[in-house]
């Protein structure tokens, strides 16, 4: 196998393409989801995953990160978590007649925080200096997060009943948000067909224990697959992106569309009275990162407004506050977004 370090530019990319394609066997119907995944992932940001239970949500993180590769770590959010759980505490050693600091599950490469908003807003602050700082402080102690550090969010919508939604400077550190609906027929047949398989498999165990041969499912199991992408695959892949051009008629329509958010008054009716607050700077920054980012996986050197339209959507969701009229006319954060796109021109 060609070493990650020495890989060329298509090199990469294959070999990201071949894992997004491993993890699409198993994650039958939700290619967008996958894909924004990757995306965060080679941006250097952290994913929210949005959607009613039983579509794959946990399933996706898990296996994408398996196929990825690197340290995993799943913390089940419930209304009885403490913050020390996650980040960690002091311990008193009998035996040495001391305290010592246990780091909590975040010290991983990938952490899936599973429904998080079944937990307290107190809980659910304990990840924020994590995912921005890339750092932990434990009894006045700074520990410094693995240079690979994600964090894989899932939730329920809010309106379902036993959930906490999350603060606004909880949501601004994600840097994408996923809404995931339920499948199409189609789709939902090859899952029938892939849950029938894996449950032969799991009907034949027993004679496989007892010494008889069985047949391999025809999706193996993620836990069976190897790693499909090196730590160093990504971290080159990484400054290849950052390489990539950005014209500034790109940079300055993706100012143009987060200040349109901010002021929505310049832009009529209806975006005036659909906005009551606005993207945060993160919202341009991270705009920057995924669009760029959007270009090295479609093999372009440079950034298109076709890039930054694809993103904004992941991106600026979850940053817009919507007015009370917005909410009472159904409208949604999408929608808003939809209607940015259209009005923001993109400059000569």
């Amino acid at each position: 196998m060609t070493d990650s370090t020495t890989m060329t530019v298509a090199q990469q990319s294959q070999v990201i393409s071949e894992a997004l394609s491993e993890i699409k066997r198993v994650i039958v119907g939700q290619e967008h989801m996958v894909e924004t995944l990757m995306v965060s992932l080679l941006a250097r940001g952290h994913c929210l995953l949005e959607g009613v239970p039983g579509v794959a949500k946990t399933l996706a993180v898990r296996t994408f990160s398996q196929v990825v590769g690197g340290t995993f770590a799943r913390i089940q959010f419930t209304p009885d978590l403490v913050p020390s759980d996650i980040v960690g505490t002091r311990i008193y050693k009998a035996s040495q007649e001391s305290f010592e600091v246990e780091l909590g599950a975040v010290f991983v490469n990938f952490v899936l925080a599973d429904e998080i908003n079944r937990a307290p807003a107190k809980v659910q602050a304990a990840l924020l200096e994590a995912m921005e700082e890339r750092q932990i402080t434990v009894a006045g102690a700074t520990h410094t997060m693995p240079a690979l550090f994600m964090v894989l969010a899932t939730q329920n919508p809010i309106e379902q009943e036993g959930t906490y939604p999350l603060p606004e400077a909880q949501l601004d550190r994600f840097m994408m948000k996923v809404l995931i609906d339920y499948l199409d027929p189609d789709s939902e047949r090859s899952v029938l067909a892939l849950v029938r398989s894996e449950d032969a498999e799991a009907a034949t165990a027993p004679a496989t224990a007892a010494g008889t041969a069985t047949a391999a499912p025809s999706v193996p199991a993620a836990k069976d697959r190897p790693a499909k992408i090196a730590v160093e695959t990504l971290f080159a892949a990484r400054q290849e992106i950052n390489g990539i051009y950005v014209s500034e008629a790109v940079d300055q329509y993706i100012v143009d569309l987060v200040n349109a958010t901010r002021h929505p008054d310049k832009y009529g009716e209806p975006i005036a009275k659909w906005i009551q607050i606005g993207s945060s700077p993160r919202g341009g920054i991270n705009l920057d990162r995924t669009a760029r980012t959007n270009a090295w996986l479609a093999g372009r050197d440079h950034v298109t407004p076709d890039d930054v339209r694809a993103m904004a959507h992941g991106v600026l969701r979850h940053r817009l506050i919507l007015s009370y009229d917005a909410n009472a006319d159904g409208i949604t954060a999408d929608r808003v977004i939809d209607k940015l796109v259209e009005v923001v021109a993109v400059p000569a």
